[in-house]
């Protein structure tokens, strides 16, 4: 008998059971109404793996009673595709195409999609957990109605975990008590599949009727079966986890391992190099300005070569992020300065530095008193920008290294002692 996974035995069939998605999905949400409506339009489910995609395309198949076929976009190409769409013109029903990370189909078969979808062959689910907007071409993603799905929610996984409780206490005949719920909750991380996968061995792990469920005994389970817990490729995240933080860590002998680990999976290699160039400014950022330059020429490369060579260039890039000197401090400059907005509001902008395109804003004051920086010294001339509220206030904190010095030398020479550098 073939194994079927607790996540899949507890899959539910209608809206009525879906756990998480309300703003879509809840009363009145958009999704929900246009599923009672019975027309639905072409949709790409864009969120987190384990939040219900596959899930929510089956139950919008079953309630609408219409053929679901379903692809892989991991093992499947055009020609697949093309006898889906054969099948389908048979069908007197409208049919529905799920086709699962979607963002993994190449140009040519996201072009395959096009004609069928246009003369309503075929109703295109598509789910991703990529930005559709870099992973999904033009033509497609303007005929689809992209919806974005989030981490499910504390009350929500504990609601699944009850579920699942209930469900194997009846199957298997068990007593089960869950005394502790963080280890659970944290492994999951908003994946509901990770928490079914870990809560199943836990229990399989007991071989006597009635099971306490611990934090510790949580995560001492997992840790002896983290191959099987990460079956089905949860593993995917946690290996560039692993890869980020090597390389934040200057650490280029994990970091080109982990990118062996990911190329020898078959990882998209645009994903890593996306990676990459979020690393370049976040981790390292004005410390060495040429790590972006090199992560931006990276993607860029890796978007025209593709593997196997682009492996090379790849590995050039993870070294020299790995080995290059670290700053956050323009990450933590736009999070201060965001976290000031939320706190202090929309603060009106200084009247002199306002534009004043008409004469009656000129009357007022626009950009009356305003100093053009190139009209002195240095092209610097000491004036108030922030709004008054907030003046004085610093958000971008050089970071002690060679460059950023250099640049905090310089703040200071300018501003003096008003911002503290």
């Amino acid at each position: 008998m073939n194994y079927i996974p607790l996540a899949e035995k507890l899959r539910p069939s209608s809206l009525k059971d879906y756990i998480g998605q309300k703003h879509l999905v809840g009363e009145n949400a958009i999704l929900k109404k246009a599923i009672e409506s019975g027309n639905i339009p072409s949709m790409i489910f864009w969120g987190p793996p384990g939040v219900g995609k596959t899930t929510l395309a089956y139950i919008i198949s079953k309630q609408l009673n219409k053929p679901f076929f379903t692809l892989s976009a991991v093992n499947s190409g055009v020609k697949d595709v093309r006898e889906v769409f054969e099948k389908a013109k048979k069908e007197e029903q409208h049919s529905i195409l799920f086709i699962d990370e979607i963002h993994r189909f190449s140009k040519s078969q996201q072009d395959s999609l096009l004609g069928a979808v246009e003369k309503g062959i075929v109703t295109l689910i598509g789910a991703t957990t990529e930005n559709p907007s870099f992973e999904v071409i033009s033509p497609l993603l303007s005929r689809c109605q992209v919806y974005i799905m989030k981490d499910l929610e504390k009350n929500e996984l504990l609601e699944l975990l009850e579920k699942a409780k209930a469900f194997i206490e009846n199957e298997l005949h068990k007593k089960i008590e869950i005394t502790e719920f963080e280890a659970l909750l944290r492994i999951s991380g908003g994946d509901a599949r990770k928490m079914l996968n870990a809560f199943e061995l836990v229990v399989n792990s007991e071989k006597s009727g009635s099971i306490v469920i611990t934090d510790d005994k949580v995560l001492k389970v997992i840790q002896q079966n983290i191959a099987l817990y990460d079956k089905g490729g949860e593993q995917h995240y946690d290996i560039i986890s692993a890869f980020i933080k090597s390389m934040r860590g200057s650490d280029p002998n994990a970091a080109v391992y982990y990118l062996a680990r990911m190329i020898a999976g078959g990882e998209d290699p645009k994903f890593i190099a996306r990676r990459m160039l979020i690393l370049a400014s976040e981790d390292i950022g004005n410390a060495n300005p040429n790590a972006l330059l090199l992560a931006n020429a990276c993607f860029q490369a890796v978007d025209v070569i593709g593997y196997p060579e682009c492996r090379i260039i790849l590995s050039q890039t993870a070294v020299y992020l790995a080995t290059s000197v670290k700053s956050n401090a323009s990450y933590m400059a736009i999070e201060n300065a965001i976290a000031e907005t939320e706190n202090s509001g929309d603060q009106p902008v200084p009247l002199h530095i306002r534009n004043a395109p008409t004469k009656l804003m000129k009357d007022i004051g626009y950009h009356k008193g305003y100093k053009y920086a190139h009209s002195y010294e240095n092209n610097f001339v000491e004036m108030e920008f922030l709004p008054e509220k907030i003046k004085g206030k610093k958000f971008y904190e050089p970071g002690k290294n060679k460059r950023e010095e250099e640049i905090r030398q310089w703040l200071r020479s300018l501003w003096g002692k008003k911002y503290e550098y």
